[in-house]
């Protein structure tokens, strides 16, 4: 299937990235959020974005300009009824992302791919609640989007191979790395990830250890570029703590158990750096 137009919903930290990622690549980009001020921001975001590639030499002001112009906004989901592909980027819940598929089967073309940009949530469950099973699938890209290059591409149990081969050959155009990964909670990433970010905080929690040193034991010694505390920080307390909360829910498994901290945290508001504070100050 050939993709041309691309929808995405959010337009949000990973929703903004998505949009560029797409522009840069040269697709026309529709991007779609609640209201006009979340979109005003999302597009800023991606013009500052943008001048830092031009800054540093890695795109023409041309190129970046031609981006720009790739990306309209709007705030309703009918204006995306067009696109060949449309990429859900909004928070982590499941009767939010299920709304907005609903919504978005009724009104795209029978052979439209609906992509979810989830870091946690089951595909296949997804997928149920559309009459395109069979053309949803998970696009789960990381922060900074424009940045990294893994693309963890997920197939519900009903994914076919034809969306799967178009998703995948749609992320190298993009200049991404597609890994293909069954519909398990966590996926692969964050079923790593959020485990070890968890222990780190029970380290905290326990007092084994201060937030810096527990930060620099992983940096120096296991080579991580940043250390879990700092790196839970810059995903959000509180997507950490939905998605471990997904995995201990899909897996019935102990092992997840959110540790109380991290819950305490969330409810005090203290959410890392997008709220000013979480284990650290910024």
């Amino acid at each position: 299937m050939q993709i041309t137009t691309v929808g995405v919903v959010g337009a949000g930290t990973m929703g903004n990235g998505i949009a560029q990622t797409f522009a840069v690549a040269g697709f026309p980009v529709r991007l779609r959020d609640v209201g006009e001020p979340p979109l005003e921001r999302g597009v800023n975001n991606v013009r500052k974005s943008l001048a830092k590639f031009v800054e540093k030499g890695k795109l023409t002001q041309e190129a970046s300009e031609a981006a720009i112009a790739r990306i309209s906004t709007t705030t309703e989901l009918r204006d995306l009824a067009d696109c060949d592909l449309v990429v859900e980027a909004i928070f982590e819940n499941f009767d939010a992302k299920k709304a907005v598929f609903e919504e978005l089967d009724l009104l795209l073309g029978p052979d439209a791919i609906l992509a979810s940009n989830t870091s946690s949530i089951d595909i296949t469950r997804l997928g149920a609640v559309t009459k395109r099973a069979d053309r949803v699938i998970g696009m789960h890209f990381f922060n900074p989007v424009p940045l990294m290059s893994l693309v963890e591409v997920i197939r519900g149990l009903s994914t076919s191979d034809e969306t799967y081969a178009t998703v995948r050959e749609l992320a190298v155009q993009l200049g991404k790395t597609p890994v293909e990964v069954r519909d398990y909670p966590g996926f692969v990433s964050n079923r790593v990830l959020m485990p070890m970010i968890n222990e780190a905080v029970f380290t905290l929690f326990e007092g084994v250890a201060s937030k810096e040193d527990i930060d620099t034991v992983m940096k120096l010694g296991m080579n991580h570029p940043m250390g879990p505390l700092t790196l839970a920080d810059f995903i959000g307390l509180d997507v950490c703590l939905d998605i471990l909360n997904v995995l201990y829910d899909g897996f019935k498994d102990p092992k997840y158990r959110p540790c109380p901290l991290l819950v305490k945290m969330v409810q005090a508001g203290k959410l890392g750096r997008k709220s000013g504070e979480g284990f650290y100050k910024y």
